[in-house]
């Protein structure tokens, strides 16, 4: 049994042997031949590394001919290694010729050569000088935007879609949903808001005194502050307050439900996610945007009413009866129109943002950013729209 074993054990030495990589170089009349022979593997070139470095080194011949017809077995590692034989002299300036290989050893190649070849020589990319990276990155801000614009109007079309959907088959709309995204925003904002517009409005009063203080007409700090809150800053500091408060809650909220793929869940079970997830948040936000401009004009009205008060010492009853000269409906509701469409291009963005979260928490704050950064951006370029709309109609 013992000489079995030995002679089992030399036989396989033997046959491994055999299979080791193997290279025979001849060199005649200025062509330098290789050929070879065996398997070409990750384990087996190890052994040959060393012998194809020497003939990497040989010099005084102007065409390397290459027989890769004996070859038995090849991957990456091994063609690799020819590779690097053939890039070498290609370098010196020496002809390649190459006979014999097999189909896969030609792929392998060919892919490994490219692979090599596309990495930089000098191990830096070169960078496009300033003017080219600030267009560069003007022209990925417009297909942002374009892909952001496509991306709402699908949230859009799918939401007023499926409503009508619901209603139509006799689905009834969950109120229930709804009314807790009113409290959640609405109700919960109530305070914020408030405190917010009262002091703007105070502000505002106050240095409207002191400038107007110089030419006598303190009486007038009753016609800024009334026009400019009810027809601009009241629904403009709402919309930006809400696009911080409820627009990053709704883009955390829908990002976070995608990561834990929870909305594909939905998907799974049947139900539409922009229906369930997006559209009660919409609807109440379209809802709480517009009492919530109500309750900012009267406290930011009674902030300026104080201050008129402290400053320029016009009592309320005469900041009133002023007041109610100064405006007119029309005055009320060119500010009221907006809060609609302004809740609706908070609710579509942050909605979007929330949709592309990736599956990392860091995606997830990049996105919350970007929902509140757009939608700010976004509602005061819609102000400034309407301005302009209004002063064309005399409005």
């Amino acid at each position: 049994m013992l000489t079995i074993g030995k002679r089992d054990a030399s036989g396989k030495a033997a046959k491994e042997a055999d299979h080791q990589p193997r290279v025979a170089v001849g060199e005649e009349g200025g062509v330098l031949g290789c050929a070879f022979s065996g398997i070409w593997t990750t384990s087996t070139v190890a052994l040959i590394d060393a012998e194809m470095r020497k003939i990497e080194q040989r010099k005084g011949f102007q065409t390397l001919a290459l027989d890769l017809s004996h070859i038995e077995k090849i991957d990456t590692a091994g063609a690799w290694l020819i590779d690097r034989l053939v890039s070498v002299f290609e370098k010196k300036g020496v002809e390649i010729k190459m006979q014999g290989q097999s189909d896969v050893a030609s792929i392998l190649l060919g892919a490994v050569g490219e692979a090599v070849r596309r990495e930089p020589e000098s191990g830096r990319i070169r960078r496009p000088n300033i003017i080219l990276r600030g267009l560069e990155a003007v022209g990925r801000r417009v297909y942002e935007m374009r892909d952001d614009f496509l991306a709402s109007m699908n949230i859009l079309g799918a939401t007023i879609g499926g409503a009508q959907m619901k209603l139509g088959r006799g689905h009834a709309i969950n109120p229930a949903a709804i009314f807790n995204q009113i409290d959640r925003m609405g109700v919960g904002a109530i305070p914020v808001v408030v405190l917010m517009s009262a002091i703007v409005g105070a502000i505002v009063a106050q240095q409207g005194a002191y400038q107007l203080n110089y030419f006598g007409a303190n009486i007038f700090v009753v016609d800024l502050v009334g026009v400019l809150i009810l027809r601009e800053l009241g629904v403009l500091m709402t919309a930006i307050m809400i696009a911080g408060r409820s627009g990053s809650a709704i883009t955390a909220e829908i990002g976070s439900m995608k990561m834990r793929e929870e909305v594909d869940a939905l998907k799974v079970i049947g139900l539409n996610p922009i229906g369930v997830l997006v559209f009660p948040r919409l609807v109440a936000l379209v809802i709480a945007l517009p009492c919530l401009t109500i309750i900012a004009n009267f406290a930011a009205l009674g902030g300026g009413i104080i201050a008129a008060w402290l400053y320029s010492g016009i009592a309320p009853s005469a900041f009133i009866d002023r007041l109610r000269g100064a405006i007119d409906i029309s005055t009320i509701f060119a500010g009221l129109i907006k809060a609609p469409f302004m809740a609706m291009i908070i609710g579509t963005i942050a909605s979007v943002e929330g949709m592309k979260v990736g599956g990392s928490a860091e995606s997830l704050g990049l996105h919350v950013t970007a929902s509140v950064v757009k939608s700010i951006f976004v509602v005061i370029i819609l102000d400034g729209l309407f301005a302009i709309f209004y002063a064309s109609i005399e409005f």
